[in-house]
């Protein structure tokens, strides 16, 4: 499996890079870079590059209650090559590092394949919630 490098955002080229990935995923709730300089204070993110080439990105947000949430995006292009394994276990890794008892995600429910990934990874749903018209967002837990 191909080795990715890993960032996590500093300046406005690699924020933008981590914007994009989360607006290409989530199409549905879209980020201005100064959405992303206000969570990058909040939250711990990385992206993901293979070579030069902009792989993916992901979220963790530090444990509230024991709590943490770990969300791994793979451009549709790169999917189906362990690249969202990667960025997932280094997030579930932080977390745990963090104090994390639990590991939740959240996924948007037009998002098939992360859907999928979180199953296979044996994730459960646990809620979910529609916002707006038909947009449906499921967190799923580890038991």
């Amino acid at each position: 499996m191909p080795t990715l490098r890993f960032e996590q955002p500093h300046d406005d080229s690699k924020l933008e890079d981590w914007r994009y990935v989360h607006n290409e995923i989530i199409p549905a709730d879209p980020l201005s870079l100064d959405d992303v300089r206000e969570r990058v204070a909040r939250h711990r993110l990385e992206v993901a590059y293979l070579g030069e080439v902009l792989v993916g990105c992901s979220t963790v947000r530090p444990p509230r209650d024991g709590t943490a949430t770990v969300i791994a995006r793979v451009l549709p292009g790169h999917r189906g090559q362990g690249f969202g394994g990667q960025l997932y276990d280094r997030g579930a890794e932080l977390a745990r590092r963090l104090g994390a008892e639990v590991i939740e995600t959240i996924v948007l429910g037009a998002n098939e394949d992360g859907l999928r990934f979180a199953q296979r990874r044996g994730f459960v749903e646990v809620d979910r919630y529609v916002a707006g018209v038909d947009e449906v967002w499921h967190t799923l837990r580890l038991p």
